[in-house]
């Protein structure tokens, strides 16, 4: 899908010749006639008191006299918050989408970076559609997205911000969504591989080399299926090599059966989400493809299935991981943290500044903060908070929950340096303890993506999480870079 970014008023969006035209209305904004055809519309409207008062309310006209677009949707947005604006957009293009419209202009008379981020981000979300594994897919019917600002120069760094986080928002619901058939290990392998470029390199393990490390936490996991295990490097160089580098850490069970430990069978389809965490870095690293920020970033995805076959791990085994550190796997289901640790531990290598991982970790999480807040955990204050405000800004939310020693007490064992589970109370917390015994002295977070990475229901399907956060929190960073402008970007 095509965005381009414009200078617009009610004049000039009148002018503009697409399929539909949305006008997001905030409050206080009045129209005078002497403005032109639109301007006149929407003035008569608000007069008649046919658009209603409330953010979300909209009226919608076909063949607007002296309005190019074919169809006119005014909508209420409150007080032009990103909060009132995803509202307003959302109602919008429920009204419009019957219709299809394959062009789109969208005008914000009042824009401010979060508007026109929000304005972006809603309406890719609103007409997204999956059709990988579809007979007969009908495809986004909206190809091309003008939006229209007081000034677009002044806007331009938000504009690209939302473009390239829709791009990589996108292929992460793309591979969450997938079934597991058809996004296995090797699968995710060639996904990160097609973002190779400039500046961005792939390496892929397979089960040898993995061995030959000495990761015994991810082959434990491994064990049970018979599709091969991968651990996924990415690598992007946007800064000099002496610059020590941010690394993000993917859990990537692209699909969980429990193991042994097998999960109930109501709802187990959506165990193809468990890979959410990898999907996410693809994501991330899409967008800094695109955005060239300046600063280094690896990636880690270990990605392997958790299935119950005879070789699988059993409750009661003990593996070692590659830290050395020895594991009791009390619970085979408890496998997440089990891929990760040794993919924390493989970080150290690259000396970084900061670790953040993201996963799918824990049905406690999900209980605790719901599918508003991803759960956030972090070794180090200022950490915590630039995450934080990132997720803020991005309106992708998270939580910070507490990470004292005397939660690691669960986690004791008679037969190993560790256990993997530590009961249900503070389940969350605990799995985020057992991952900060392997992330080292290095500033580190967890992000646990259990509640916000997927819907259910009849609105079953990826969110994309957290990579508008991990997008922005890494653009605050990188240094900025001189910037070209561009008229328009492709997502």
């Amino acid at each position: 899908m095509d965005f381009d970014l414009q200078t617009l008023d009610l004049r000039g969006a009148a002018d503009v010749a697409v399929d539909a035209l949305i006008v997001a209305w905030p409050d206080g904004l009045t129209a005078d006639a002497a403005d032109g055809a639109l301007a006149a519309w929407i003035g008569q409207a608000l007069h008649d008191g046919d658009l209603g008062t409330e953010a979300g309310h909209w009226l919608a006209g076909h063949r607007v006299s002296g309005v190019a677009a074919r169809r006119v949707v005014v909508v209420r947005c409150g007080d032009g918050s990103a909060r009132r604006l995803r509202q307003a957009v959302a109602a919008a293009w429920g009204a419009l989408q019957a219709a299809a419209p394959r062009t789109l202009a969208l005008l914000l008379p009042r824009a401010e970076e979060a508007a026109v981020t929000a304005a972006v981000l809603t309406i890719a979300e609103a007409s997204y559609r999956y059709t990988t594994t579809l007979s007969d897919p009908k495809p986004r019917a909206l190809r091309r997205v003008v939006v229209g600002v007081p000034q677009a120069a002044a806007l331009r760094q938000a504009f690209d911000w939302a473009v390239a986080t829709v791009h990589g928002q996108e292929l992460a619901k793309e591979w969450a969504n997938r079934p597991a058939n058809h996004a296995r290990p090797a699968d995710l392998a060639e996904a990160a591989q097609a973002l190779a470029g400039p500046g961005l390199e792939v390496e892929v393990l397979g089960p040898k080399e993995v061995e030959r490390l000495g990761m015994g936490a991810l082959l434990a996991v491994a064990r049970g299926s018979r599709e091969p295990l991968r651990f996924i490097v990415l690598r992007y160089r946007g800064a000099p090599k002496r610059e020590a580098p941010v690394v993000l850490v993917g859990k990537g069970i692209t699909f969980d059966t429990g193991g042994i430990s097998l999960k109930p069978a109501a709802e187990m389809d959506e165990m193809k989400f468990d890979m959410s965490g990898a999907a996410a870095v693809l994501g991330v690293f899409a967008a800094l493809a695109r955005l060239r920020p300046v600063l280094n970033v690896v990636g880690l995805i270990p990605a392997c299935e958790n299935m119950p076959g005879g070789a699988a791990v059993k409750p009661g085994d003990v593996v070692r991981s590659l830290s050395g550190q020895t594991i009791e796997i009390l619970n085979t289901d408890a496998e997440g943290r089990l891929i990760l640790c040794d993919a924390l531990t493989y970080a150290q290598r690259f000396k970084p500044r900061a670790i953040v991982d993201v996963a799918t970790l824990t049905g406690a999480c999900v209980i605790a903060l719901g599918g508003v807040r991803s759960g956030l955990f972090a070794s180090d204050d200022v950490l915590a908070q630039t995450l934080l405000e990132a997720g803020e800004a991005a309106q992708d939310p998270c939580w910070r929950l507490p990470l004292d020693e005397d939660y690691a007490e669960a986690l004791k064992s008679r037969f190993a340096d560790v256990a993997n589970v530590g009961g249900r109370p503070a389940g969350a917390v605990t799995a985020a303890k057992f991952l900060q015994r392997f992330a080292g002295a290095v500033p580190w977070a967890h992000l646990d993506i259990a509640g916000t990475a997927w819907k259910g229901g009849k609105d079953k399907g990826a969110t994309g999480r957290p990579v508008p956060l991990l997008v922005r929190w890494l653009l605050q960073q990188a240094p900025a870079r001189p910037r070209r402008e561009r008229r328009g970007a492709r997502a």
